[in-house]
């Protein structure tokens, strides 16, 4: 067999090419991990303020019932803060307590039927998440929640959403407590690059994939850091992304369809930044949803009381609307709908800090692609066959939590069990060339 520059080639340093490589040399492989941006993490990022604090500008959140993510946060010795929840939730335009409350049980209604309809059943086939809510019988107010809520964690409009993909993805979200349960205080960016560090000089940095040939004897792979072999290649990095690469030979026509499924998803994230948490003062959580706005929605992260902060979502539609108006309008538009939630205090930050990751260069977007091709019920299953020696992860291929970084870990393994099942076939057929041979 040829000589390679490594066993496995994985593209991407999010946390699903990190778990990959990471699974694959307690394996004893020699692997090396090619990353298009000049640092890990993926969609996890941390940026560090004027005055010098770091804080998770991607993903962030964490709960008990994501067991892979909590495993690695304990076993690195990781600080778990609980986010802020205490406190009146508010919906805006605002609605009494009472009202509030049948809002939120009407929203969850219509998320457990959709949740309860089979995926494959004739009835939805062809419909859309807007058209089925359309033709439902749910109060406008109950509708008008569900829709920010899907175009607020989906990322995209419902009218370009199946529904059976919707059915399929959010029963794979399994969690009993709310997701929003810990952040890290030492960012969970931090935890990324923790989990590089033991990656060394085989991490290769600003090396973005262009080409991917399969080959006889294994792959060969382009990058902006020069041209590398290897006998197996994990592409870890959204399925948008890895439609970019050119591959050679052309990829196979169901694979390839499979990969124009997909559309990235639109968000911005917004972490504000205030001298105290003085919407306590008024019995409020800091955990704002608007009805007229689908998408928007703020929370509060604030890790102590002296250090007192919000985060704003802005997902779907209306992150790509007001993603075009620049970074001053947009604090004006998110303040304008602030304050009259939780007063005038919110008007006066000490710091506004803006993530649009609206076509990211390296991760086309975010919180996860999304499938809206209706007809691609297979789309998910074809890419994570892969084309051995060439083979998928990423956080919208996991079994469990599509979406999250704890999908993102457990994809990254999967691959990597394939990788180590191919390479042990690899072998097996050698031996028994050899033998038949001899």
């Amino acid at each position: 067999m040829s000589k390679h520059d490594a066993d496995v080639i994985v593209v991407g340093a999010g946390f699903s090419g990190l778990s990959a490589a990471l699974a694959l040399r307690a394996k004893g492989l020699d692997v090396i991990v090619l990353e298009a941006r000049n640092r890990v993490g993926g969609r996890v990022e941390a940026v560090t303020s004027v005055d010098g604090d770091r804080f998770d500008a991607g993903g962030q959140f964490v709960c008990d019932d994501m067991p892979e993510i909590m495993a690695l946060v304990r076993r690195h010795g990781r600080t778990l803060l609980p986010a802020p929840v205490d406190g009146r939730f508010l919906m805006q335009p605002p609605l009494s307590e009472r009202e509030a409350d049948g809002v939120f049980a009407g929203s969850s209604a219509i998320r457990e039927r959709v949740k309860g309809t089979d995926p494959g059943d004739p009835a939805i086939a062809g419909l859309t998440v807007a058209a089925w809510l359309h033709q439902e019988a749910d109060p406008p107010a109950a509708k008008h929640a569900f829709q920010s809520l899907v175009e607020g964690l989906w990322c995209r409009p419902i009218a370009e959403i199946p529904l059976w993909y919707l059915i399929d993805n959010d029963r794979r979200i399994t969690n009993a407590v709310t997701e929003l349960q810990y952040f890290l205080g030492d960012t969970l960016h931090g935890l990324a690059e923790e989990l590089a560090a033991g990656l060394a000089d085989r991490l290769v940095l600003d090396a973005p994939v262009t080409r991917i040939a399969r080959l006889s004897q294994g792959v060969e792979i382009d990058s902006a850091k020069g041209r590398f072999t290897a006998r197996q290649v994990i592409v870890a990095v959204p399925p948008v992304m890895a439609s970019r690469i050119i591959h050679e030979p052309p990829l196979p026509s169901a694979l390839a369809q499979a990969f124009s499924a997909w559309r990235s998803g639109t968000v911005i994230k917004i972490r504000i930044r205030y001298a105290r948490r003085f919407w306590r003062d008024a019995g409020l959580s800091g955990m704002v949803m608007w009805r007229d706005l689908h998408g928007l929605f703020v929370c509060d992260v604030s890790p102590s009381d002296d250090a007192a902060a919000l985060v704003v979502f802005i997902g779907g539609p209306l992150a790509v609307d007001w993603s075009h108006s620049g970074k001053h309008r947009l604090r004006d538009m998110v303040m304008q709908r602030l304050v009259p939630a939780l007063g005038e205090l919110a008007a006066d930050p000490l710091d506004f800090a803006v993530r649009d990751w609206i076509n990211d260069p390296w991760s086309g977007g975010g919180y996860s692609d999304v499938v809206t091709d209706m007809e691609a019920t297979d789309a998910e299953a074809v890419i994570r066959a892969g084309e051995p020696p060439l083979h998928f992860a990423s956080s919208e291929l996991s079994p469990s939590f599509p979406g999250y970084v704890e999908g993102a870990i457990i994809a990254g393994r999967r691959a990597a069990v394939g990788v180590i099942a191919e390479l042990a076939n690899q072998l097996q057929s050698a031996k028994a060339t050899s033998a038949s041979g001899s």
